[in-house]
């Protein structure tokens, strides 16, 4: 199990629910970028039951889908609540990926029922316009439990997304690697173009969209 160092600090420090936030999906050609909160309280550390169905929490990366897939249930269960937001690729290409990454953030935090007291963000920068205590640590999601049950939360919520989306556009593979620019996919896309899920302000993809001279 990943450390609790910091979740313990806040919570001695006075905090009394902290808030972990991750995204998956920054990265790819195609589809929605999901931003995940995932809320602790000092109970639920204390709770042996609890943490035991959580001790596989990990950076999401580092998870087979299987294990993701049963550690989405239990974070969903045994967490204090979890919140998820998403943009689709048309908000992407709109306001561009790194903004489209907060707002997805801010829509997961706003799902939440109960506003947290600190936010632990999982990568280099934090929430603008926030006015919720807040702090963002680089590979979060390796490090810190509650970034790192986030991510997973994110992670299988957008692979679901594109495990649908596959079926609608099956010549890409998306199936096989979510939209992320793999040679499979590039490949696809050389032969058949984007597709309307496609992020047009990414390379390659924008290529296809340039106008003649």
């Amino acid at each position: 199990m990943l450390g609790l160092k910091k979740e313990n600090s806040l919570f001695t420090a006075g905090f009394s629910l902290v808030a972990g936030i991750d995204e998956a999906g920054r990265g790819p050609l195609a589809g929605p970028v999901v931003a995940a909160a995932a809320v602790l309280k000092p109970e639920i550390i204390a709770n042996a039951a609890k943490m035991e169905r959580l001790k596989d929490v990990n950076d999401s990366k580092k998870l087979t889908a299987k294990k993701r897939e049963e550690l989405f249930v239990a974070i969903q269960e045994e967490f204090f609540e979890v919140g998820v937001g998403l943009c689709d690729h048309t908000t992407i290409d709109r306001i561009n990926i790194l903004e489209a990454t907060f707002l997805a953030m801010k829509m997961a935090v706003g799902q939440l029922k109960t506003k947290p007291s600190h936010l632990l963000i999982g990568g280099r920068f934090p929430i603008p316009n926030t006015t919720i205590s807040q702090e963002a640590i680089i590979d979060g999601d390796a490090l810190v439990f509650s970034i790192a049950a986030a991510s997973i939360i994110a992670k299988v919520t957008r692979d679901r997304i594109m495990t649908e989306l596959a079926k609608k556009y099956p010549q890409y593979g998306f199936l096989n690697h979510k939209g992320y620019g793999t040679k499979e996919h590039l490949e696809a896309l050389k032969k058949y173009g984007p597709c309307p899920i496609h992020r047009r302000s990414f390379k390659p993809v924008s290529a296809y969209f340039k106008k003649s001279p």
